[in-house]
């Protein structure tokens, strides 16, 4: 079977009216490497809602996917996040796209956290060597990010959240081997790219 690969990002939410990291989760999935290397890639744009962790995320982690890339935005961040984990715990203050709130602060009953057995530190070498501003992190939130990364940890294969910034008003100055004539989403998505080959190296190794 060929290896199969998703990618994804999510839609708006309130205070943003276009989420980033759906265009980039689309680009990583329509590069041409995955042609090449005969790889079928898939993006799934998630609606920022609770309920479509069980109604969207969970049949597509029951696809047969051979490795997970996860993508979403942290306003605040000024840096590309790798992150280690998904805590077991959601903010009742926020509200979803849909206006709903949490009503209990656990997401499932059990363990307080998963931990990501993909490699963040691999992922970590691949963005600096792309030249982007990048760290581990150890705390997804308590938004949609965080709970649909701790409900897609559940699954067997390789899977792995990045949280990226907003996009920067002015071009950033980027060292390192990624071409500074690429676009903002672009840059994130040649580099992402990387991470989730190795992501499907990964599953290649373990299965």
């Amino acid at each position: 079977m060929r290896p199969r690969l998703l990618v994804t990002g999510f839609g708006r939410f309130p205070g943003v009216s276009v989420n980033p990291s759906a265009e980039v989760a689309r680009r990583i999935a329509a590069s041409p490497r995955w042609r090449r290397l005969g790889i079928e890639a898939e993006a799934l744009v998630m609606p920022t809602a609770y309920a479509a962790i069980e109604a969207v995320l969970a049949p597509a982690l029951a696809g047969g996917f051979s490795a997970v890339l996860m993508i979403g935005v942290a306003g605040r961040a000024r840096h590309v996040r790798v992150e280690r984990r998904a805590v077991n715990c959601a903010s009742l203050l926020s509200p979803d796209v849909e206006r709903r709130r949490r009503t209990a602060p656990a997401l499932a009953p059990g363990a307080s956290h998963r931990s990501s057995r993909a490699g963040a530190e691999a992922a970590l070498a691949r963005l600096r060597r792309a030249g982007l501003p990048c760290r581990l992190s150890q705390d997804a939130g308590r938004y949609l990010c965080n709970a649909s990364y701790f409900a897609a940890l559940a699954a067997p294969m390789p899977v792995l959240f990045l949280h990226i910034p907003r996009p920067p008003r002015r071009r950033p100055r980027l060292s390192g081997a990624t071409p500074a004539r690429l676009g903002w989403h672009e840059r994130l998505a040649a580099a992402f790219v990387d991470v989730a080959a190795g992501l499907l190296g990964a599953a290649r190794r373990g299965s």
